[in-house]
């Protein structure tokens, strides 16, 4: 009944009379439907921008490298839950930026909390800057900022705090957690392999501590990424880094006039002091029952990029690679091999397309998924020319992929590198017998059951498993050796597994440029000899039938938690889910540890 109902939906997508009897049959309210073909019928008409208008960016907007799948369902649940969808990365740079040349913006309004990734901050800080020297003010007020978001907000013209305010300003942690001993006590097997003395991912389910490698090089990687957020900070505000080191080691936990005192902000208030700034920016009379003019990010981000306007002949594709890499198709938040491969060779036959900017943000997965997706990126770049922008973290895997094109543009504080190969050998041996559970096999070779989760590998299939590594290993260094006109004796040198900042890794040859994506869209530009273009973001969002499909047969929609617990066991259910998705056919893997988390 259920498939008769979708495929009879299919044909009649554009008939009125025909939804509402679905509707009817899957007992869905009138109301409901009838509010779902309003939100559709509009979802294309762009906002409107009053004049002296201020633009409210919430910090909590979700900003992934990511282009979301349904439109439709991301206006209803703003419309109807009163929650705000997720944005591109571009649209949220090219929104700002469209921002300080547009008359009717005023100003702009910095409020909230962020969960963005530290390169992905830098970039908004980039266009931040782009809307100051415009000439028009950004004013930023909280009740408590982390060094994320102060990283972010630290731009701004004028910091404002609540009296009871605090600002994080203790430094930057990385924590790792060690699941081995739990395994070991509920008699889960784990056996090890690995290329690269610094491929430390295998390290939570066989030790119970850092290694003294996997400790170097995060430690390095602090140190580098703490040195750009001091540099940072001190030239947004004018206060030399030995003074912040120096409040961060103090304890670096300041309340409102500490915070003023040590010019981290500008003013202590309350947020009805704010508006009145604002009214005031807005020529809007102070009055508490009077709203101002304004306009958020999300909704002023259909104004910047109008899906409404006609495709130019001369488009330059952005092409977004977040998640794990895995093989096949893939779902949402992955990279699927032979989907993300299917969208290159369209980028690859298209026409229109002129140059490709691969947006990775992904930390690997797979081998054999990560070595299909580089092939396609190689055979595309030599057609067209594809330029890479590293968004918060591209390694291992991630990097392969980023190794065949023509150009890398990394920030600061990407992580990147991370060139190495893994393996995890699991087995149920002691859990299983303890409840009563054996197994029989019998075999044809005498290296059948290789891959048994029915008792540890032997010293012999160890080493015959280990043999693979070590040759994915030479073989991901040949790649990038080959690709990036390098030795492999350079490329090795910056390989056993090592992870790297994006600043090292210039210095290491590993990227050419430091920049964002705006930056990177350029030089495609430049690369493609375009004087004009548009950019067309992949992979494209459903059509109108498909959404509807959706909405009616099993799609929900998603909406962020911002509250602490909730973060918390959705962290633990993501590293979980990590674990489901390797499904690497040789068991093999060039991916970035999986549970270091960096604060």
């Amino acid at each position: 009944m259920r498939d008769f109902l979708k495929y009879a939906t299919a044909s009649a997508v554009g008939t009125v009379v025909g939804l509402v009897a679905l509707i009817a049959v899957l007992g869905l309210s009138l109301g409901s439907f009838f509010a779902f073909l309003l939100v559709t019928a509009s979802r294309d008409s762009a906002p409107q921008v009053e004049d002296g208008s201020i633009l409210v960016f919430d910090l909590a907007t979700d900003i992934t490298d990511s282009v979301p799948l349904s439109r439709t369902s991301a206006v209803i649940g703003e419309t109807l839950a009163g929650e705000m969808p997720s944005l591109s990365t571009y649209r949220a740079l090219a929104a700002l930026e469209q921002a300080a040349e547009d008359d009717r913006i005023a100003g702009l309004y910095l409020r909230g909390n962020s969960t963005e990734g530290l390169a992905t901050l830098g970039e908004l800080r980039q266009a931040l800057q782009t809307f100051r020297d415009s000439g028009k003010p950004i004013i930023a007020y909280t009740m408590g900022w982390s060094e994320r978001d102060y990283y972010l907000t630290a731009n701004a013209d004028t910091l404002w705090l609540n009296p009871a305010g605090l600002i994080e300003f203790n430094g930057f942690r990385a924590e790792t957690q060690f699941v081995a001993g739990a395994l070991d006590k509920y008699g889960i097997g784990v056996q090890a392999l690995q290329a690269g003395r610094y491929k430390s991912a295998i390290e939570p389910f066989v030790q119970t501590q850092s290694s003294p490698e996997a400790r170097q090089q995060t430690e390095a990687l602090l140190a580098d990424l703490w040195q750009e957020f001091l540099e940072a900070v001190s030239q947004s505000r004018e206060v030399p880094v030995p003074r912040l080191q120096q409040l961060a080691n103090a304890g670096g936990l300041l309340v409102a006039e500490e915070a003023k005192a040590a010019g981290l902000v500008d003013q202590v208030a309350y947020y009805d002091d704010v508006l009145a700034e604002l009214r005031q920016l807005t020529d809007t009379e102070a009055s508490d029952d009077e709203e101002f003019p304004q306009i958020d990010l999300w909704r002023y981000s259909r104004v910047a990029t109008d899906d409404t306007e006609p495709l130019q002949p001369d488009q330059i594709a952005v092409l977004y690679a977040q998640g794990d890499i895995v093989s096949g198709e893939g779902d949402v938040g992955f990279i699927g091999s032979e989907s993300f491969s299917r969208t290159l060779r369209q980028l690859g036959q298209d026409d229109a397309i002129q140059a490709v900017v691969l947006r990775i943000n992904s930390p690997g997965g797979g081998a054999s998924a990560s070595e299909v997706i580089a092939r396609e990126v190689n055979r595309l770049r030599q057609n067209k020319p594809v330029i890479v922008s590293m968004g918060d973290v591209a390694a291992s895997g991630g990097y392969m992929m980023a190794a065949e094109a023509d150009q890398i543009f990394a920030s600061p504080n990407t992580i990147t590198g991370s060139i190495g190969v893994f393996g995890l050998v699991l087995n149920l041996q002691e859990i299983a017998n303890n409840n009563g559970i054996t197994w029989e096999i019998i075999k044809t070779a005498r290296f059948a059951d290789i891959d048994t989760w029915a008792r540890p590998q032997t010293d012999q299939e160890l080493a015959l498993q280990q043999a693979i590594v070590n040759t994915l290993y030479e073989r991901f260094v040949t790649r990038v050796a080959e690709a990036r006109e390098l030795s492999e004796e350079a490329v090795n040198r910056a390989a056993q597994g090592r992870v790297w900042s994006g600043q090292d890794a210039q210095a290491a040859q590993l990227v050419d440029e430091q920049g964002g994506l705006m930056a990177a869209i350029e030089a495609a530009a430049t690369a493609a000899n375009l004087e004009s273009w548009q950019v067309v973001e992949y992979p494209r969002p459903r059509s109108l039938e498909e959404e509807i499909l959706e909405t009616l047969f099993g799609g929900q929609l998603e909406f962020r938690s911002q509250d602490p617990l909730t973060q918390e066991v959705r962290g633990l259910y993501q590293q979980l889910q990590t674990l489901q998705h390797l499904n690497d056919p040789h068991g093999v893997y060039t991916r970035l540890p999986f549970t270091t988390e960096i604060e």
